[in-house]
């Protein structure tokens, strides 16, 4: 098979100047066996299924996650066993390496012995064992098995799946809850790694849902969140946005432990951990909607953030935020405009009607509907100044282009509504042209 200057293309990750040799060189021919059938790429780290065909690990694999449960060469149908069952080719890949060596002029680069990924049997048995150390109060050999999934996980990305998918994360969060039990921060250092390692396992299944969600776990990560170990912090916040997103009852429990948490999650969103990754700040922001949308403790979580100023800084993430995160800080303005204090602060920050109009059609179809519920939130108040200032600033021309082009149920009558709502002051609104859609009113959206 002639493989034609595909290492040339591999300018990424600062190969390119390894292999300039290639450029010299019009064609180089590559053995037939060496090549992977699925990509056509040359193998690099090859295995062979039970009918005989080698591939390329990433690639096969591949096939058989997506569903497939035939041989893509011979078309033969894989038992459940057989799909399991691929044999790293040991014989293929020395000769792919020779041929590597040999071609070393031309710019080739030596393929490097892949690891043997871990097995379900493995993860099985250094999950019971790690549980069974901290049942028994052994940090050292936790932190040992610790150490070795984290090895694992690190060497790619289909060990983590592997781990996740036989008890990594039921185990961790077992640990997690044993050790933060412990008085003082005698087990500080095994907890952060713990917590490093759990922002990858989720989802944890039910019973490490439920340990994480334990009163000492949660006692634990408010600890941390208020500490002053960045790292620690952000690990934290990771966990706790994925636990509330399988169960938003912990949001309460989370301040039960520690009333402090509103206070640290807000200067989390303020002044970023690592502005460079937005991670931390979605993550913050997360867990605030899910404090201030849970009941009963909703409306005072609110009124401590709308004290502290977060819809000044909630503003000032949607000036230029991407996507993701516009998304998040409009579901968590839409939560604090619940409330008359939070309809109130919103109402009178210059910034908050012009920047929902401007975002209406301009982050998601989900960001849409936040706009236009917030907004409706603040017309429907007793204060008419909203509904002047969303017509002045082209919200009606925008709404009939939603309804338009769709949008959901909830959306479309609660636009339907606002269209309504401004009707009643078109004539107070000088800038307004009529000509846009008022006469489109009594029709049905």
């Amino acid at each position: 098979m002639t493989f034609l200057k595909k290492f040339r293309k591999a300018g990424r990750g600062g190969r390119k100047n390894k292999i300039s040799g290639l450029d010299s060189l019009e064609e180089l021919s590559i053995p037939t066996n060496f090549i992977c059938p699925i990509t056509l790429d040359l193998m690099k780290d090859p295995v062979t299924l039970s009918t005989g065909i080698t591939y390329d690990r990433e690639s096969i694999e591949r096939w058989l996650e997506a569903g497939s449960k035939t041989c893509p060469v011979t078309n033969q149908a894989l038992t459940t066993a057989a799909r399991d069952l691929i044999i790293p080719n040991h014989a293929i890949r020395k000769m792919i390496q020779g041929w590597c060596v040999e071609n070393k002029s031309h710019g080739v680069e030596r393929i490097p012995t892949p690891r043997i990924p871990v097995s379900p049997s493995q993860v099985s048995d250094i999950c019971a064992r790690m549980e069974g150390a901290a049942q028994r109060g052994d940090d050292v050999k936790c932190a040992e098995f610790l150490e070795r999934i984290k090895v694992w996980g690190k060497e790619s990305e289909r060990n983590k799946k592997c781990i996740r998918e036989n008890g990594g994360g039921g185990a961790l969060a077992a640990c997690f809850e044993i050790f933060s039990g412990f008085s003082g921060a005698k087990h500080a250092d095994l907890l952060k790694d713990l917590l490093s390692v759990l922002t990858w396992m989720f989802p944890v299944g039910e019973e490490g849902r439920s340990k994480l969600g334990a009163k000492t776990s949660l006692r634990c990560m408010a600890w941390f969140l208020n500490g002053e170990d960045l790292s620690a912090i952000q690990n934290a916040l990771i966990v706790l946005k994925e636990l509330l997103h399988l169960d938003q009852n912990y949001a309460n429990a989370l301040l039960e432990t520690n009333q402090d948490i509103p206070q640290a999650l807000f200067n989390a969103v303020k002044v970023p951990i690592c502005p460079s990754d937005k991670t931390t700040t979605k993550a913050s922001l997360t867990v605030i909607y899910h404090m201030i949308t849970s009941q009963p403790n909703g409306k005072t979580v609110i009124s401590n953030l709308l004290a502290a100023g977060l819809i000044s800084v909630l503003l000032e993430i949607l000036v230029d935020a991407d996507k993701n995160i516009c998304q998040t800080a409009l579901a968590v303005l839409d939560g604090i405009c619940s409330t008359q204090e939070g309809r109130e602060k919103a109402c009178n920050h210059p910034l908050t009607m012009p920047l929902l109009v401007k975002k209406i059609m301009r982050v998601s179809e989900v960001g849409t509907e936040l706009c236009i519920s917030t907004i409706w939130k603040l017309c429907k108040g007793e204060d008419e100044r909203a509904a002047i200032e969303a017509l002045e600033l082209g919200a009606f021309q925008k709404l009939l282009v939603v309804l338009q082009v769709g949008c959901g149920e909830k959306a479309k009558e609660k636009a339907t509504e606002l269209l309504k709502l401004m009707n009643l002051y078109k004539d107070r609104v000088e800038c307004l042209d009529s000509s846009t859609g008022f006469k489109y009113l009594k029709r049905s959206y």
